[in-house]
């Protein structure tokens, strides 16, 4: 099952000429243009929606992404911080009763 001969080409248009005569051709293409238009249109705001979707998850996610790190950042920072003020807590307890001696 190939693609169209010559032949069968002109058999076709002569069909088309005949069931709809040679003033309602130019009607049908125009319709036919029309139609294969709005087709490209919306397929390509299908497209567009798509991408801007998909630009959108990706900014979400790495916003996600440097949450998680900041989050990370910070409990590792109160974490080295916890073992500094309880020696400073300690320091002047011991200091105090040092000098109470």
């Amino acid at each position: 099952m190939g693609s169209f001969g010559g032949m069968e080409w002109v058999v076709i248009i002569l069909v088309v000429l005949l069931l709809f005569g040679a003033k309602k051709i130019p009607e049908l293409a125009r319709g036919l243009g029309q139609g294969i238009n709005e087709f490209r249109r919306a397929s390509n705001d299908i497209k567009k929606e798509i991408d801007r979707n998909s630009q959108e998850d990706d900014a979400e996610y790495h916003r996600q992404q440097q949450y998680q790190k900041y989050n990370q950042e910070q409990q590792n920072h109160q974490q080295q911080a916890e073992p500094e003020k309880k020696q400073q807590a300690e320091a002047p307890k011991t200091g105090q009763s040092d000098s109470h001696s």
